[in-house]
């Protein structure tokens, strides 16, 4: 097995991961780029009602929250309060016949200054990115296009692997040849490699199967978030509301019950009872609304250690849990840093333009990949590349398989890839 045909296996198989996951990667790039702005955008998009004018202090909680559903019509769900005294407040609202919509409010007065339909433009962006609008289809689908995408690093690495003679980074020829395009898709793909496979892997824990098997991997082995405890909420409703805004460790654990009976702790004490616990702005408060549940106040983390939850009972108004970063396990916390810095956050803005380079990058590379394969094709059909000898397909098919075990919806249609290469090697031999 020589390591020129080793070198052709790689390359085939880069080919052929490429024309899988091409389209999606153009569209996991642009979504992403998008979001990794959101603070920006959304003070762009609702400059009329971000901002208020600051008075001693807010109107209690309790008052601001009935305030809001007289002049809205719905139901408040959630409170998002912000850091700065002059930024408005925004509500998660349900409304009559199932739908949802986000107020922005004025604390100081609890005037409703405006509202949009789900949680607004970025939310709508953050879904298309992950597909879940599309449900569980959409999401196995991104998992399967990250399994690929690692897929095409390792063997786009390979590939530029510099041989006897070969420059380490080039850009030779002129634009109207192969060459020019080929030396600049290497030159992109190797610095930009590192970013779209940190991207690919940190995505992992939002996915339906890789995700959840990780998830549980963790906490099987006492790694991941602290143990719920002996009582909480069960069913769906009781832990559903709200996950969203919970560290990823924490999105898929019910809150504690309530263990006193009787009363009713309002939201302004359970804020004042979550303040004592030392839980500071900018936080989200998800509402109990099922039998037993408790007000969960959830930190808005930016870097991974701002992680903080704290459950509120809400007949007593005494904490029922305060939950702290350092309090998970070293497995939760290294992936809670992951996604903090796949979302651009944990090391501020440079973190950001490297995320945004990764992005832009995999535009780059998912356009001078079909450039490249135009100026080979020469007119002749798919133009693969060719074939490599028997054993060393394998070689490359056992190094991907052994990545399909660990994402196994990755690994069923890299069996599907094999199965579809073999056959298509079949019918060359019977056309030739």
């Amino acid at each position: 097995m020589s390591p020129g045909s080793l070198r052709r296996a790689a390359w085939r198989w880069h080919f052929y991961a490429g024309l899988i996951v091409l389209p999606m990667l153009l569209w996991l790039a642009a979504t992403g780029a998008l979001y990794l702005y959101k603070p920006e955008i959304e003070a762009w998009l609702y400059a009329k009602w971000s901002h208020v004018e600051p008075a001693a202090r807010p109107m209690r909680l309790d008052a601001m929250i009935a305030t809001v559903e007289r002049q809205s019509g719905g139901k408040v769900r959630q409170v998002m309060r912000p850091a700065a005294s002059d930024a408005s407040w925004r509500m998660s609202l349900a409304m009559p016949g199932g739908g949802k919509r986000l107020a922005f409010v004025d604390p100081y007065r609890g005037t409703l200054l405006g509202s949009v339909a789900g949680g607004g433009a970025m939310a709508t962006v953050k879904d298309l990115h992950s597909l879940a609008i599309t449900g569980p289809i959409g999401n196995a689908l991104v998992e399967i296009v990250a399994g690929w995408a690692i897929v095409l690093v390792v063997t786009g690495l390979w590939l530029w692997w510099p041989r006897r003679g070969s420059p380490v980074v080039a850009l030779r020829g002129k634009p109207s040849g192969r060459l020019f395009w080929r030396d600049l898709h290497a030159a992109v793909g190797l610095f930009g490699g590192g970013v779209i496979l940190f991207l690919a892997l940190t995505g992992m824990p939002w996915t339906g199967v890789a995700g959840k098997s990780l998830q549980a991997w963790v906490a099987d082995h006492g790694l991941g978030r602290p143990a719920a405890g002996a009582y909480s909420v069960g069913g769906h409703a009781g832990h559903a509301m709200g996950a969203e805004s919970l560290p990823w460790s924490m999105q898929a654990t019910p809150p504690p019950a309530n263990l006193a009976h009787g009363g009713r702790a309002s939201a302004q004490q359970s804020a004042e009872a979550a303040a004592w616990a030392g839980l500071a702005a900018p936080w989200t408060l998800t509402l109990p609304v099922a039998p037993g549940a408790p007000y969960q106040f959830s930190a808005a983390i930016v870097r991974a250690e701002d992680a903080h939850v704290v459950a509120i009972d809400s007949a007593s108004g005494r904490e029922l849990r305060d939950v702290r970063y350092w309090g998970f396990g070293a497995g939760a916390r290294w992936i809670e840093w992951g996604i903090a810095a796949h979302q651009g956050q944990q090391y501020g803005e440079p973190n950001r333009l490297v995320m945004l380079f990764g992005c832009l990058a995999l535009w780059a590379l998912a356009l001078t990949g079909p450039l490249l394969w135009w100026k080979r094709r020469n007119g002749r059909g798919l133009a693969a590349p060719p074939a490599a000898d028997s054993r060393s397909p394998r070689v490359v098919a056992a190094l991907m398989l052994a990545l399909g075990l660990l994402l196994p919806l990755t690994g069923i249609t890299m069996i599907a890839a094999l199965a579809g290469e073999q056959l298509w090697r079949r019918l060359e031999r019977l056309i030739a």
